[in-house]
């Protein structure tokens, strides 16, 4: 099945061998070091086309990581893409903690950065980057653009989590709680803001990325609710024509995928790619606005990181102008960087009415 990876089945033990890149004519398995987190190493799978095309990145399930290196002489499809499969933080083959949509993102960041630096032969246009990925890594999506809203020319989410309270509530089981009150440190009775933070439902009013969103109807394990709401957030945002959701009835059955047909699987592939090659431009943020900081956001032309990962802030900028405001319901300090142009200050507390 095309989408098997996504399915959370195999759990690979945590690797302790040598870090030593590995190559060959169409697959390298590689490490780089964090720049968020300096000197913890990351592991990235790179498959490399038969000629230069666009970057696609992605991430592993939730409970997962990337599979290890497989040498390769012969190009793993015809697509035109250079793949990045990255191993965020604290998996198999990475160093550090795994946090769940905090600074696990930015491990994407800076793998992307990585082959722009290392595979440039392979790259048709640096700044046209998209992103797919399922399960776990359908929620990086939900959230990615989100965080990174001037990054990614199209987005693909698989049976992604949207709202991280709600998936913990919904798992009666306990599959994934274990985890989630490791990754975020607690429950979201304990820190509501922490999983707020966490969520890609938070940050849709940031959404500029063209994203298409796929779901089960009837997947146990994160259910459609999750893409649901987000669509519908979208749309409440007016942010409606940058979603196309498809919802497959009667799949999800014991998987994301349980009941699903090879022509339901293949037309999901098809209306991916077509997403992509619709958007061939890179996405252009306004010179002024209002966007929602979930502990950090990174814009070509600034950047805002919080004092916790677990906060959640709006931001009011208007770039001609120099002016910079950051509002948060709890005592917060933020640094901002745009240019040469650098500070750090308070937020504006919010006062709630009593």
């Amino acid at each position: 099945m095309a989408y098997e990876q996504y399915e959370d089945r195999i759990r690979l033990p945590k690797q302790t061998g040598e870090k030593v890149n590995q190559t060959s004519p169409y697959c390298d398995f590689v490490y780089y070091e964090s720049s968020r987190t300096p000197g913890i190493q990351l592991a990235a799978r790179i498959l490399k086309p038969a000629k230069p095309g666009y970057i696609l990145a992605g991430t592993h399930g939730w409970h997962m990581g990337i599979r290890g290196f497989t040498p390769m002489d012969q190009p793993q499809d015809e697509s035109a893409y250079l793949r990045v499969e990255v191993d965020m933080r604290g998996r198999p083959h990475s160093e550090g903690e795994a946090d769940c949509n905090g600074w696990e993102l930015y491990d994407i960041i800076d793998a992307i950065d990585y082959v722009r630096r290392h595979y440039a032969e392979y790259i048709l246009d640096p700044d046209i980057v998209y992103f797919e990925a399922g399960s776990g890594g359908g929620g990086n999506a939900l959230s990615i653009v989100g965080k990174f809203p001037d990054t990614f020319a199209a987005a693909t989410s698989l049976c992604g989590m949207s709202d991280y309270a709600l998936w913990y509530r919904q798992d009666e089981v306990g599959e994934f709680r274990d985890e989630l009150d490791v990754w975020i440190g607690c429950s979201p009775e304990a820190n509501p803001m922490a999983y707020e933070s966490r969520s890609g439902l938070t940050t849709v009013v940031n959404l500029q990325t063209p994203i298409y969103i796929v779901h089960g109807e009837a997947d146990s394990r994160v259910p459609s609710e999750h893409s649901r709401k987000f669509v519908a957030r979208a749309a409440d945002a007016g942010k409606g024509s940058l979603v196309r959701y498809r919802e497959l009835p009667d799949v999800g059955k014991h998987g994301h995928w349980g009941g699903a047909t090879e022509e339901m699987l293949a037309l999901i592939a098809a209306e991916s790619e077509e997403h992509r090659q619709k958007h061939r431009s890179p996405v252009e943020l306004a010179v002024k606005g209002r966007l929602t900081v979930a502990g950090y956001i990174f814009t070509r032309r600034f950047s805002v990181v919080l004092d916790s990962i677990d906060k959640v802030a709006t931001l009011v900028y208007d770039l001609d102008m120099g002016a910079v405001e950051l509002y948060c319901e709890t005592e917060c300090e933020y640094a901002w960087a745009s240019g040469d142009d650098s500070f750090t200050r308070k937020a504006i507390l919010l006062q709630h009415e009593a």
